[in-house]
């Protein structure tokens, strides 16, 4: 079975130890932050994490976990054991409620109605106790004050549902040793520095601006190229694949939206309603405290695209349809929550909508997964992993969250489930995780600063093309509605860009480099030469930039390095005199010099065929 189990040896010493110090790191907040209420602490693959929800007018720094883990690390030099205790449900349930923990009370009641727990299980240690199952180290004196390191604090929704209250999540790193801290907490540094935020500004392909709105980024031209070469990519693969390109507009009436189902499910995403006060028959004018329209920022494009799919006639022929567009859509993501491009307000999404007959729906759904294959192995992405979501029916707000009908989730799930069995692909799953109108595969990325995020997906709908009356013509002449594929192998543009920059750290493959070529003139004398071959290039639609400053040669060269392009170009005089160019790549020694023609016939094929002559280095 290609299920994979995202666990770690819970009996290993080393999965003890984090556990352990994920319970000391709550005493000590506790201890220096009275009033302050728990939620999770569990043990992560380089450290631990534990979210607090602080008093009131608390907010902690970077500078308050230096005094935390003062604390942490007395706690360690003291004897307090860890010890097990098992409670009856309702004596549990006292307890937590005793120690004014409302989210622990929660979750107990959950364990117990949910998943049948009748007993649950607590630890001690010294005066501080926590709900869990354990195991820890025997005794605090066998945590090292020195293997661990908080290092970072981050925002983080109780159970990760943003309908919930925002938690303060304290990370860190532990290691069995004080010498594995230490290189990993290096490796972490030296990792960062390609953090996409970092190179994103100093590359010049995006900013923020408070003065247009946190979460709404201005792509500078570097990173407008990116998008362009992004999109042209993507029309050219569907364009082959079938698809049909198609444009929405960014708002609609609120009705679209209580038609497909996302209001009121999905308003706590939504910006809020712009209300129009129209005049004409019927309408509102000036001073009318009713308005006679709302409309919405478009959080997503589907609706738009099933009204498309309405707009004309389709037969069982006609299927299955697949409509394409780079849509823009706007999310009201919590200010806490937003990151860079991996979390934004506004984002250009790489999305498509598939209809089709139920005959069709496994292989259009294999389609899909591969065109994402072809896409990872053209970008080289190795380190990710596909999470199977599926709904889930012991959930008591399951009426909230999903489309009541328990026949539709079990036919789409086993359709999915089969599709990537047949396909031999390794997935996790997991429950609850669905979109309320049927399964996905999300492709689970991490950022180089430990942050894991979705950054694509494929989802299969069975429920919402009937709330819109799609029909088709079948053989019989019975009108039947389709179910629907959503798909988005590229993401958005923001979290997508974002990868690819961390992936690249920065040097994108020549088809994809903001600038492409960099001409650096010797000296005044080949100037014209140097003007010349930026124009040739710039003709065949290479980005191309000369570098006629007053700069030295030296500094010349630097900077096309530290801006990462992919490709220098030194022109002399014996180049201009004999029609050549002497190429330097980014992070290749070698500097042939090619015959003017030559390197413009190697330069258009690389281009066009996407080639990564650099892969192959990394």
């Amino acid at each position: 079975m290609p299920v994979i189990e995202r666990t770690v040896d819970k009996n290993s010493d080393l999965y003890k130890l984090r556990h352990s110090l994920a319970h000391v790191l709550a005493q000590a907040v506790q201890e220096l932050y009275p009033g302050v209420k728990l939620g999770f602490g569990p043990p992560i693959d380089d450290g631990f994490y534990y979210d607090f929800l602080f008093p009131e007018g608390v907010v902690l720094t970077d500078e308050d976990l230096k005094g935390i883990q003062k604390r942490m690390q007395k706690i360690c030099r003291e004897d307090q054991p860890f010890v097990q205790e098992d409670l009856p449900f309702e004596q549990a349930i006292a307890r937590l409620t005793e120690m004014g923990e409302p989210h622990k009370v929660e979750y107990c009641k959950e364990l117990h109605d949910k998943k049948g727990f009748d007993t649950i299980g607590f630890y001690t240690n010294g005066p501080f106790v926590d709900m869990c199952e354990g195991p820890h180290v025997e005794n605090t004196k066998n945590l090292r004050p020195d293997c661990f390191k908080l290092h970072s604090l981050a925002g983080a929704y109780w159970r990760g549902d943003e309908k919930n209250v925002q938690m303060t999540r304290i990370y860190a790193y532990a290691f069995e040793s004080k010498d594995e801290l230490k290189a990993h907490a290096q490796a972490v540094e030296e990792a960062k520095k390609n953090d996409h935020r970092i190179l994103g500004q100093k590359l010049g392909i995006y900013s923020i601006a408070d003065e247009v709105g946190k979460g709404l980024p201005l792509w500078l031209p570097n990173g407008a190229a990116i998008r362009h070469e992004l999109e042209k990519l993507a029309y050219e693969m569907e364009f082959a694949a079938g698809y049909h390109k198609v444009s929405t507009p960014e708002i609609t009436r609120e009705g679209l939206y209580y038609t497909s189902g996302h209001l009121p499910l999905y308003k706590h995403s939504m910006f809020p309603p712009m209300e129009l006060y129209e005049e004409g028959p019927g309408g509102g004018g000036e001073g009318d405290e009713n308005p006679t329209e709302r409309y919405y920022l478009k959080p997503m494009n589907c609706p738009h695209h099933h009204m498309i799919f309405k707009a004309q006639k389709h037969s069982y022929r006609d299927l299955p349809l697949r409509i394409s567009e780079y849509g823009r859509c706007y999310r009201f993501e919590r200010a806490g929550a937003l990151q860079g491009l991996t979390r934004v307000r506004g984002m250009c999404m790489n999305d498509a909508h598939i209809y089709v007959t139920p005959e069709q729906l496994k292989d259009e759904f294999k389609a899909v997964m591969d065109l994402h294959k072809t896409y990872y192995d053209l970008f080289g992405f190795e380190d990710y992993y596909l999470r199977l979501s599926q709904w889930d029916p012991d959930d008591p707000k399951k009426g909230d969250k999903y489309v009541d009908d328990p026949e539709g989730w079990a036919f789409t799930e086993k359709v999915v489930q089969e599709a990537l069995e047949e396909l031999g692909l390794s997935y996790t799953m997991e429950r609850g995780e669905a979109a309320f109108y049927g399964p996905k595969v999300d492709y689970e990325f991490r950022t180089v600063t430990g942050r894991e995020f979705t950054a694509t997906t494929n989802q299969l709908d069975f429920a919402v093309p009937k709330r819109f009356g799609l029909v088709y013509t079948d053989s019989d002449g019975e009108e039947k509605t389709p179910y629907c594929i959503h798909r988005a192998p590229l993401g958005t543009h923001e979290r997508f860009i974002a990868i690819l920059i961390e992936h690249y750290a920065g040097a994108f493959p020549t088809w994809l480099a903001p600038v492409q070529v960099n001409i650096i003139p010797v000296s005044e004398k080949v100037i014209d030469y140097a003007k010349k071959l930026e124009a040739m290039l710039r003709k065949d639609l290479v980005r191309t930039e000369l570098d006629d400053s007053n700069a030295t040669m030296g500094k010349k060269i630097r900077s096309g390095t530290t801006r990462k392009i992919p490709i220098n170009l030194i022109v002399g005089e014996q180049e201009a005199e004999q029609n050549t160019v002497t190429m330097r790549r980014y992070g290749i020694e070698d500097q042939p010099v090619l015959a003017l023609d030559t390197f413009v016939s190697e330069l258009r094929d690389e281009i066009r065929d996407r080639v990564d002559v650099r892969r192959d280095m990394r």
